[in-house]
């Protein structure tokens, strides 16, 4: 044997040997640190089954208690904020509360309720529902549901909430203290399907123009603003307020639905396409109720999806006049995915495009958190409290489409309206912010202005009343009472602001949403911008 061969066997030995006791030395070292190993354990090997497995041997294994159903849903939307900013995995309660909010119906009593004081106070008794078939009223308070106080314990709103939720057909018992009644009374009353209209008001501004507000494109969303189509038409209206304002979508098939009773025969009203989904074309028939009055719909930043598909295929077609401030820019289509446990997951799979082939969605290519904060910075850069000539978003940078009229729409980042009209800002500071994020404005008016004035002497004095100056004055003494610091350069500031929003939300108590609306709309700029536009 060479020399040299002999010396590599000796090197390769001492390094197999050193080696060796590396791998012994660490793993003791390994178990002294508190480190076990499992022989003879094989896991999974696909990613699927890791993902699940992982998580499973945290929760079993794990030094600390966890949740091992946030880290799923975690897990999940870390995959889906990959994507796209709209596809989302919803929670078991997540899918059944958007569930019912979009089918315009849920299982219940159909009441609606302020916390107050620790105590639930009926806000809204809904029209044919069991509650009011049982006599609840406006005004009562829930001290009791079923055999558990309610009233004084510091429940969170949604314990609270559940307890009166149940299936169609079982029994609640609620205990309720009415205004004016020295004792209790208890009410029994059998959980129904409650029927909720997705229009919030629906009246005439004045002879002949009439306003509609939508919250969102729900199942019964087209039906609803058929019927309110017509009564407005028997006294007279020629002209169409369509509120989208805040109107965050809804279902693809109620947004044409509602387009089909205002766009002529044939025309198209929206195409959906992606990948996997072919191109599907939205048809108007012809012959809805509103084909031929003058029409103007409200928008702004919170505006997104089927709100953009309706405003956007009016724009397109030169229907009628979009006026507020550019939309929220959603232009991508989910399809709901349930799964055995009552969750879902609502996935992308499509594009819409309106009629001239713009696409709304706007981008999301700097990641989740910075389209999550798109809106803000559209405040912070001016856009919404600025007269703009041109939008500043991905628009300027998109090809213009030109209408029958001549006129150009953009792509690409939401409907930009034909008339600019800015957010009102004046007033609005810490002091004002500080009323609305510890809901001073709401527990004044609930527990205090709501006595002092009734339903029928506001429907009748809708135009002149106001807030009088011992209104004010006592709500700085309540504002005082809540231990807020008052800075009396920003209650100058703010004073306006605040009579507005206490009288809208007396409204609001004793008229429900569409009185809220009639007060608001005196006022409302976008409104006043449209009555002059359809003149």
């Amino acid at each position: 044997m060479k020399p040299t061969t002999r010396q590599n066997l000796l090197i390769a030995l001492t390094y197999s040997v050193t080696l060796i006791g590396g791998m012994f030395l660490g793993y003791k070292f390994l178990k002294d640190q508190g480190f076990t190993f499992q022989r003879n354990v094989q896991y999974a090997d696909n990613n699927a089954e890791k993902v699940d497995q992982i998580i499973n041997l945290i929760n079993r294994n794990y030094v600390d208690e966890i949740n091992a159903d946030t880290l799923s849903h975690d897990e999940i939307d870390s995959l889906l904020h990959q994507l796209d900013p709209h596809s989302i995995y919803l929670p078991p309660a997540t899918a059944s509360e958007q569930s019912e909010l979009l089918d315009g119906s849920f299982d219940g009593i159909g009441i609606e309720y302020y916390v107050l004081k620790d105590t639930l106070l009926v806000t809204n008794v809904i029209k044919d529902g069991p509650a009011a078939g049982a006599g609840l009223k406006l005004g009562d308070k829930i001290l009791k549901i079923d055999s558990v106080f309610v009233s004084g314990k510091h429940l969170p709103r949604e314990q609270m909430i559940g307890k009166i939720k149940g299936r169609k057909g079982t029994p609640v018992q609620l205990l309720v203290l009415r205004p004016g009644v020295n004792r209790p009374n208890l009410f029994t009353i059998k959980r129904g399907r409650v029927n909720v209209s997705s229009i919030d008001a629906s009246y005439m501004l004045n002879t002949d123009a009439g306003y509609i507000r939508i919250s969102e494109f729900g199942a019964n969303t087209d039906k609803d603003f058929v019927d309110a189509v017509r009564t407005l038409k028997v006294k007279g209206m020629r002209k169409l307020i369509l509120d989208l304002r805040d109107n965050g979508g809804g279902y693809l098939t109620a947004a044409t639905g509602l387009a089909n009773q205002l766009l002529p025969e044939n025309k198209l009203i929206v195409y959906t396409q992606g990948k996997h989904e072919p191109r599907t074309d939205y048809i108007a028939t012809g012959g809805g109720e509103f084909e031929d009055g003058k029409l103007a719909i409200l928008i702004n930043e919170n505006s997104a999806s089927a709100s953009e598909i309706l405003a956007g295929a009016v724009q397109d077609l030169d229907r009628g006049i979009i006026i507020g401030r550019r939309s929220f820019g959603k232009g991508l289509v989910q399809e709901q995915f349930p799964f055995g446990d009552g969750s879902a997951l609502n996935l992308t799979i499509a594009r819409y495009y309106t009629p001239l082939g713009r696409s709304i969605q706007k981008s999301y290519k700097k990641g989740y958190t910075a389209y999550q904060n798109e809106i803000e910075d559209r405040f912070n850069d001016g856009e919404l409290t600025e007269k703009m000539s041109v939008p500043k978003d991905t628009l300027t940078k998109t090809a213009f489409f030109v209408t029958a009229s001549g006129k150009k729409v953009f792509g690409g980042g939401g409907i930009q309206p034909d008339i600019y009209v800015k957010m009102d800002t004046a007033g609005m500071n810490k002091f004002y912010n500080t009323l609305l994020s510890k809901r001073i404005l709401f527990d004044y008016v609930f527990d205090v202005l709501a006595n002092r004035y009734n339903a029928g002497y506001l429907e009748h004095n809708l135009s002149s009343f106001a807030i009088t100056e011992a209104d004010y004055n006592d709500f700085i003494h309540f504002v005082q009472h809540k231990n807020v610091a008052i800075d009396r350069k920003q209650l100058a500031a703010s004073k306006p602001m605040i009579y507005a929003d206490l009288k809208a939300l007396l409204y609001k108590y004793h008229l429900g949403e569409a009185g809220y609306y009639r007060a608001v709309n005196l006022t409302d700029s976008m409104v006043k911008q449209a009555l002059s536009a359809l003149k």
